[in-house]
C-alpha cells in the first residue's frame, strides 16, 4: 500500500500549534527539589514534525507569538535551528496580566519515581489562533503541501482552535493534501465542552487519511463504541486496538492507516515499547521489547514523527510503523521533548537494537 501525495509542493509537512516552553530540573530531580532549570522550546505538534525538518524536509509551523516576548524570540530561534520555517501573527502582550506562551513544568522522574507534569497555560496566546491570521489559500494552493498534521490538543484548546483546526482540515481536503490526525484526548479540554469538541473531532476525523489514538482517544472522541482498553498486556491491547478499528474503519471509511504505540512501565528508566499499524487493512506490529529510557516525554510524538516522516519518502507500510518505532525509541533518550535524529542509519540501527559506536 502507498498514500498518494503531491510531488510539486513546497512544504513536506505543516503544523498548526501553540508553542510553548517546557521547564525542567537536571538529573531526574523533581520540580519541587531543583533549583536550577533548563528551559527547551516545545509542543507536541512540532515534536512530531522534527523528524521530518531534522532529516531535510520541509516543514512549516502555523502559530502565534507574543509580540516583543523573549519566550516567543526563544522558540523562533528554536524552531530555525529544527530548520523549521514558521508564520503567524505577532500578538501584543496586554500588560502583565496578558498573553503569554505556556509554561510546562515537568521533572523526567527516576527508578521507581513516577515523572510529575505541571501545565500552566493561563492567557496562552495559541488558544486565539484563527485562520484569519493565516493565507491559507496562498499556502494550500499556490505553495502546496503534501500533509498536514493535526493534532486534539490544538482542535481542544478552545473554541477558537477548534474552528482554526476546520478550516485548515477543510482547506487541506479541498486541496489534496494528505490528513494525519492524532486524536489526543485531554479531560481537561473536554469537560462541558463535550457535544462541541465531538462534532469537531469527527470532522476533521472524516477528512483524515491517518488517525492516530489508543482505543480509549477514539471511544471518548468520536464517540465509538468499542472494547475496554486492553491494561498492560501487551496480546489485550493488540485485541483491544484491533478491535476499536475494525469500529472506526466503518465509520470513516476515508481513513486508510491507524495507529497507535505500546507501552508498558518496568520503571522510569526501563520501559517495554512497541506499536500497531492497520495500512489498507493490513496489520503490522511491533512487538513490545525493551529500552532503556533517559526522559519519557515526547516518546508518542517521535512515533508518530516517524510514522509520517517513512509515509512522506513513500517507504512500505512495514517500514512505517519500524521507523516510527525508532524515532519514539530514539526521542525517550534524549532531554529535549522530540527526537533529534543524525540521519536514517542512525535511526535503523535504533530499531534493529545496534547501539555500537560508530567512528
Amino acid at each position: 500500500m502507498s498514500i498518494e501525495l503531491k510531488q510539486d509542493a513546497a512544504w513536506s509537512l505543516v503544523v498548526p500549534t501553540s508553542m510553548g516552553v517546557r521547564l525542567a530540573p537536571p538529573d531526574g530531580q523533581p520540580v519541587y527539589a531543583g533549583s536550577e532549570f533548563t528551559m527547551h522550546a516545545t509542543s507536541a505538534e512540532t515534536n512530531v514534525a522534527s523528524v521530518s525538518s531534522l532529516l531535510g524536509l520541509p516543514v512549516k509551523v502555523l502559530t502565534a507569538f507574543v509580540k516583543g516576548s523573549p519566550v516567543a524570540k526563544f522558540i523562533k530561534g528554536n524552531l530555525g535551528s529544527r530548520g523549521m520555517a514558521f508564520e503567524g501573527p505577532e500578538v501584543p502582550q496586554g500588560g502583565p496580566w496578558g498573553y503569554r506562551h505556556q509554561f510546562n513544568i515537568a521533572g523526567s522522574g527516576y527508578g521507581p519515581r513516577g515523572p510529575r507534569v505541571h501545565n500552566d497555560r493561563a492567557g496562552e496566546v495559541g488558544r486565539i489562533l484563527s485562520a484569519k491570521d493565516f493565507d491559507l489559500e496562498r499556502l494550500f494552493e499556490d505553495e502546496g503541501v503534501r500533509m498536514v498534521h493535526l493534532s486534539g490538543l490544538v482542535a481542544g484548546l478552545s473554541p477558537e482552535t477548534g474552528a482554526f483546526c476546520r478550516e485548515v482540515a477543510r482547506a487541506a481536503a479541498e486541496t489534496g493534501t494528505r490528513i494525519s490526525f492524532d486524536l489526543n484526548h485531554r479531560a481537561s479540554f473536554w469537560e462541558g465542552r463535550e457535544k462541541e469538541l465531538r462534532e469537531v473531532f469527527t470532522e476533521i476525523a472524516g477528512k483524515s487519511d491517518i488517525l492516530v489514538g489508543n482505543e480509549e482517544d477514539f471511544q471518548l472522541c468520536l464517540d465509538l463504541t468499542g472494547p475496554e482498553p486492553g491494561g498492560k498486556d501487551p496480546a489485550a491491547q493488540i485485541e483491544a486496538f484491533k478491535a476499536m478499528i475494525d469500529e472506526a474503519a466503518r465509520a470513516f471509511p476515508g481513513a486508510s492507516v491507524f495507529a497507535t504505540t505500546l507501552r508498558q512501565v518496568i520503571s522510569v528508566n526501563t520501559h517495554l515499547w512497541g506499536a500497531i499499524l492497520s495500512a489498507g487493512g493490513q496489520w503490522y506490529v511491533e512487538e513490545p521489547r525493551e529500552i532503556g529510557v533517559l526522559d519519557r516525554i515526547g516518546g508518542g510524538d517521535g512515533f508518530v514523527g516517524g510514522l509520517l516522516y517513512a509515509v512522506l519518502r513513500q517507504m512500505m507500510p512495514l517500514n512505517w510503523i519500524r521507523f516510527g518505532w525508532a524515532c519514539g525509541a530514539l526521542a525517550t533518550t534524549m532531554l529535549t521533548d522530540y527526537a533529534q535524529p543524525a540521519d536514517e542509519e542512525q535511526v535503523w540501527k535504533t530499531w534493529e537494537g545496534n547501539s555500537r559506536v560508530v567512528r
